[in-house]
């Protein structure tokens, strides 16, 4: 089983399941994963909440740090996210790349689009192994 598998079937009961994400695919150079956003991720104006749009990318980023770093675990070290246009209700889809790897860091970036193909929001992080494959 691959680390990415292994981080969706252990998710389920986790944060990545309360949130309701979708694996889409995966390799050690990008991550793709979806929400079907309803109104429970929404805030007080009827907009996907900047909170799950953020755990989204850090989730996200996570896992294609975790998979290009060969490793069982990586922590978000920082984190920068910037938003560009609401985001509604319906589908969302997330994709994440690394941009640059060193050592025990790896560098990030990630972005959320609707159906319709409108960027959302955007962010890099960086990440450090915290669990070295056993």
């Amino acid at each position: 089983m691959s680390i990415l598998d292994k981080m969706v079937k252990d998710g389920d009961g986790r944060f990545w399941g309360f949130l309701g994400c979708r694996y889409i695919k995966g390799s050690k150079q990008e991550v793709q994963i979806g929400l079907t956003a309803g109104e429970q991720h929404t805030n007080s104006m009827g907009i996907i909440h900047g909170g799950v749009l953020t755990s989204l990318m850090d989730q996200a980023m996570g896992m294609v740090a975790t998979a290009a770093m060969e490793v069982d675990g990586c922590v978000t070290t920082n984190l920068n996210v910037h938003f560009l246009a609401p985001m509604r209700q319906g589908e969302l889809i997330v994709t994440s790349t690394v941009l640059h790897q060193a050592g025990r860091s790896i560098t990030t970036q990630s972005e959320v689009r609707d159906e319709s193909g409108t960027l959302g929001c955007m962010a890099t992080a960086t990440f450090r192994v915290a669990k070295p494959r056993a």
